[in-house]
């Protein structure tokens, strides 16, 4: 039989168990690490004042006795729930629509102006794209060329 572990899967069955906590999923790593140790899941969450410890470990029991109980998911894994840290990963127009004003930094697939990095003060969230300011210039970056984007937290601040 094959293995039904998939990030897609883990979304599904993830999903109403954070929103059940009223926290949200930010992001799903499935890899494998560590030679024949077999797979590690990986759950960023979030909520609103972030997630407490206690938070994390009600999810991953919940979790962890939801995929068990999955007769498909045959392959070992680790499975480790926490939160996305201070510099968070931004993948949604939510997610970015919640930072404007704050400082991220974008990585793009393609380049665009003759540069794929950007770091700066997200000044607008479309639906279709971003503009962030960087040393005094506007960066339209649309959400189709993002490949990853952070926010920046500023110590200082």
């Amino acid at each position: 039989m094959a293995d039904g572990l998939t990030v897609t899967r883990v979304w599904e069955i993830a999903g109403p168990v954070a929103a059940g906590e009223r926290m949200e999923i930010v992001d799903i790593e499935l890899k494998r690490e560590g030679g024949k140790r077999g797979r590690v899941l990986r759950l960023y969450l979030d909520k609103e004042g972030g997630p407490s410890l206690d938070d994390l470990a009600r999810v991953s029991r919940q979790l962890s006795d939801l995929l068990d109980a999955q007769p498909d998911i045959s392959e070992s894994y680790t499975l480790e729930v926490s939160s996305p840290g201070v510099n968070r990963l931004l993948r949604t127009v939510e997610h970015f629509a919640r930072f404007v004003g704050k400082r991220v930094r974008v990585r793009t697939r393609e380049a665009l102006g003759g540069r794929r990095s950007f770091l700066g003060l997200l000044k607008e969230v479309g639906e279709s794209e971003i503009v962030v300011l960087q040393e005094g210039t506007e960066f339209r970056i649309p959400f189709a060329l993002v490949e990853r984007g952070n926010y920046e937290h500023e110590w200082s601040a």
